[in-house]
């Protein structure tokens, strides 16, 4: 039986977890339009078959008026300021892309009767620093920074807006994400850094001895999780934990394990050089993806196997090659 055609909004759709997302909806035959203000996204990364609207989050106007003329079904919500360093600087800016921005969107998608709302949340912050690793969905919750803070705030207002409004949503706590078209922003921008520093023949940086450890996750293993929960059936009742899905490997890898596949992968050993520990960073951070491997979902990819991919993708785009 064939699925009949959505009109998907991807915000974020530029980026680089985003436009991948983008690509996963086309190629379901979804007609998919993207949402980006192009201050982090790039225009390169949007599909020639999606429709780009260049916009803010943060203008509620704007929002309003696209939603009133596609009539969304599903909106899979990746715009975001992700840098933890912005949000401890800068915390009104922060709450006001992530905060204020979601809400304008669940306003908007409300009105016309969207179907359901993914939302990109952390498991990487909402946790803090876990006392269980891997960490389920049920752990505490302790975000450190205004980031965390906000992201953690966006599943609550969700959860008000299903049970009060009839908002139908999902949550995706990542882990570190990478992969093509990565930006270094962010923790797992380590491995776009280091495939740049390697590919230079230059010295690794390493913060503090190296041991702390991330659950590093492939993009589209990331991009197999949005398109399972796009269409999952969900309970009607619960807390956040509930609507929230944990998306990584579910194993930790430290900063010197990932220096240690990335050059095999580049067949080189430039060295490397340590850094005074970086404050309030995390020791470590793995997530338990029990939940969503329970409804058929698995990662596809080994860190070798991602690894590689991502560093022919560099390797090739600074020689001009495909991107």
């Amino acid at each position: 039986m064939t699925r009949a055609r959505r009109r998907v909004l991807v915000t974020g759709g530029a980026g680089f977890i985003g436009s991948h997302i983008a690509d996963a909806y086309l190629a379901a035959g979804d007609e998919v339009w993207i949402m980006d203000d192009l201050s982090s996204g790039r225009r390169e990364n949007v599909p020639e078959a999606a429709h780009l609207v260049e916009m803010d989050i943060r203008s509620a106007e704007d929002v309003r008026n696209l939603f009133r003329e596609a009539r969304f079904d599903l909106v899979n919500h990746h715009a975001a300021q992700i840098d933890v360093r912005v949000s401890v600087t800068d915390p009104a800016k922060d709450a006001a892309i992530n905060v204020h921005g979601l809400l304008n969107l669940t306003e908007a998608a409300i009105e016309v009767g969207t179907r359901r709302f993914v939302f990109v949340s952390s498991g990487g912050v909402v946790y803090g620093e876990p006392e269980l690793i891997p960490t389920p969905e049920s752990a505490p919750k302790g975000p450190l920074s205004p980031y965390g803070v906000t992201k953690l705030t966006g599943e609550h207002y969700l959860n008000y807006y299903r049970h009060v409004r009839g908002l139908d949503y999902v949550a995706l706590r990542y882990a570190n994400v990478y992969g093509p078209r990565q930006d270094p922003l962010g923790e797992a921008g380590v491995v776009s850094i280091f495939c740049t520093r390697l590919l230079d023949g230059a010295v690794l940086t390493v913060f503090g001895d190296g041991e702390q450890t991330r659950d590093y996750v492939f993009v589209r293993d990331v991009v197999a999780a949005n398109m399972l929960v796009s269409d999952l059936e969900l309970p009607d009742s619960g807390d956040i934990d509930d609507r929230a899905f944990n998306v990584g490997t579910g194993v930790g890898t430290s900063v010197i394990g990932l220096a240690q596949v990335l050059e095999s992968v580049a067949a080189v050993q430039p060295g490397r050089k340590h850094e005074r520990e970086r404050p309030g960073e995390l020791r470590h951070s793995t997530l338990n993806t029990g939940k969503l491997r329970a409804h058929g979902w698995a990662p596809a990819y080994s860190l070798e196997q991602g690894l590689q991919e991502t560093y022919t993708f560099i390797r090739d785009q600074r020689a001009g090659g495909p991107a």
